[in-house]
């Protein structure tokens, strides 16, 4: 399981210096937080698991608007052949940034 989710780590971490897991701890500028959440798809036979998915979330904050690292966070998925769906892009009003939000899925 944990080296299917280091495949999503992996694919994100070259595309800038603030990438973190879970949470943010005091972050400045733009910045992504990717973490799985849940089992995604899973195969069973015999009785037994064959193969177990790992679904999460990657959120991208910015204060640039047409942020071209949304792109490219979108790329690197597609490198690394990760299944996604872009869930949401919002502006927070309160923080002033523009939140992006991804679902992945790793098999």
């Amino acid at each position: 399981m944990l080296s299917k989710v280091k495949v999503v780590r992996d694919a994100l971490v070259p595309i800038g210096p603030k990438v973190y897991h879970y949470h943010a701890d005091g972050p400045q500028g733009n910045y992504i937080v990717w973490a799985e959440d849940n089992q995604g798809e899973v195969i069973h036979g015999d009785g037994e698991l064959e193969e177990q998915g790992i679904q999460g979330t990657i959120d991208y904050f910015t204060r640039d608007e047409y942020d071209e690292t949304a792109d490219k966070i979108q790329d690197a998925l597609i490198k690394a052949k990760i299944p996604f769906a872009i869930t949401s892009i919002q502006e927070e009003e309160s923080t002033g940034y523009i939140h992006y939000e991804w679902v992945w899925e790793v098999v």
